[in-house]
């Protein structure tokens, strides 16, 4: 059987789960900058994101798959910059977009990641 470990788990649910040799990250939005533009709050989730990766002992060049909610999809261009420059020097992974209400209002941008061990 293989192990399941999880890393910051909390009550709620877990900042990772890695099983077998995917690490499977919870959607992160960000708690540094809330009620910031789009810019910074997708800066402070890729931050977040990448000290969870290395947790789970992986890294961004290990991306298979992306899942990106932004609660207006009109700054679909505004957080591509950001994302854009953080895969510009890796192959980038599968990726999905979507306009969505997110928890709370000075959220506007969750994003979720699955990467190889």
């Amino acid at each position: 059987m293989t192990e399941i470990t999880h890393i910051d788990p909390n009550a709620r649910m877990s900042a990772a789960v890695v099983h077998g040799n995917v690490a499977y990250l919870a959607g992160q939005v960000a708690l540094g900058a809330p009620g910031g533009s789009v810019t910074e709050q997708t800066k402070d989730i890729i931050e977040r994101l990448e000290a969870t990766l290395a947790k789970a002992g992986t890294d961004k060049s290990r991306l298979l798959s992306a899942s990106i909610w932004l609660s207006d999809i009109s700054t679909f261009d505004e957080m591509n910059v950001v994302w854009d420059e953080w895969v510009k020097d890796v192959t980038a992974p599968a990726r999905a977009t979507v306009e969505s209400k997110l928890a709370a209002p000075q959220f506007t941008v969750e994003i979720a990641l699955i990467a190889a061990i």
